[in-house]
């Protein structure tokens, strides 16, 4: 299966999220933040199929991680995940290396789903190229 970085402030959400995608067999990494999460991608060379990140986190928040990834990582996928409707709104200018936003509250299928969804799309920027 997939391997995925899980980076989310929220201790139960992560937790939740991780337990949620461990059941569909996928290889969960886990960061509280995104300046950890930077330091797991680094760790890892930035070989992950995805990154699952919240929006908005202390030091580091997902858009800024998506955005220091993206450049380091062009190829990685990423998934946001928010429960704020104006931090969704700060991810229109990132189309080019985002997949998707998933709200919260979600249930444990809708992000296993949105996350199965995001595995199987192109990544944004392949899509612009075809284009």
């Amino acid at each position: 299966m997939a391997k995925i970085l899980v980076t989310e402030d929220d201790e139960a959400v992560r937790a939740f999220v991780a337990r949620a995608l461990e059941m569909d067999g996928h290889e969960i990494v886990q960061a509280e933040d995104g300046e950890e999460g930077f330091d797991r991608l680094q760790e890892h060379e930035g070989v992950f199929d995805l990154l699952l990140t919240d929006i908005k986190m202390p030091y580091m928040d997902g858009i800024e991680l998506a955005k220091t990834a993206a450049l380091s990582y062009p190829s990685l996928k990423i998934l946001f995940m928010t429960g704020f409707a104006d931090q969704r709104e700060r991810t229109g200018e990132l189309s080019d290396i985002v997949i998707d936003v998933v709200s919260k509250p979600f249930s444990l299928q809708q992000i296993r789903d949105a996350v199965t969804t995001a595995l199987k799309a192109n990544h944004p920027a392949a899509l612009k190229k075809a284009s």
